[in-house]
């Protein structure tokens, strides 16, 4: 058995239901059955079902994302101290020019 999802319409109402069938044509008879045969908005569509993660799994994602995080802060960390030398280079070549022209 798989698991379709399919639109249907309950009195004015637009809803989305999941059938488990066979295949798409059982999943649409099922569901004019229950819900009457001018009830079906969206044909059913094979849902592909997502197994959950294992511990193992969200861990090593866990991480992944950490480290990304900490090099994106490495590189943040990096051009702020070299906008930092630059600057202080800046500021001393201000003041050893302004104390030759006086």
């Amino acid at each position: 058995m798989q698991d379709f999802i399919a639109t249907i319409r309950i009195k004015g109402t637009t809803v989305k239901t999941v059938v488990h069938a066979e295949s798409s044509t059982h999943a649409r008879l099922l569901l004019q059955y229950q819900y009457g045969m001018n009830s079906i908005v969206a044909s059913p569509v094979l849902v592909e079902t997502l197994k959950p993660k294992t511990p193992e799994q969200l861990r090593l994602d866990s991480l992944k994302a950490n480290k990304d995080r900490a090099a994106v802060a490495l590189a943040a960390e990096r051009q702020r101290q070299k906008v930092a030398k630059a600057q202080s280079a800046l500021r001393v070549a201000r003041l050893s020019k302004s104390s030759i022209v006086q």
